[in-house]
């Protein structure tokens, strides 16, 4: 599993983006939204929808995953 940051190709309301992420977040992030029935671009789009403008995307991205991973999710 590669520790270092791989940028991750997204769509997000029909804008593409990109988010660097290491193996292991973004792989608890496709479980997560595999477990949810959801896309993970429809899962990024949520997390961007809700996040604090001056935080990133790759960072809301982690700190929803460690918060699901911590929930027991």
């Amino acid at each position: 599993m590669n520790a270092r940051p791989r940028k991750r190709s997204l769509t997000l309301r029909g804008h593409r983006t990109s988010v660097s992420l290491e193996d292991a977040f973004w792989d608890e992030f496709r479980r997560i939204a595999a477990q949810r029935g959801q896309s993970v671009n429809d899962l990024a789009a949520e997390i961007d929808a809700e996040r604090i403008m001056t935080s990133g995307l790759a960072s809301a991205i982690r700190v929803f995953v460690l918060s699901e991973v911590k929930a027991g999710r």
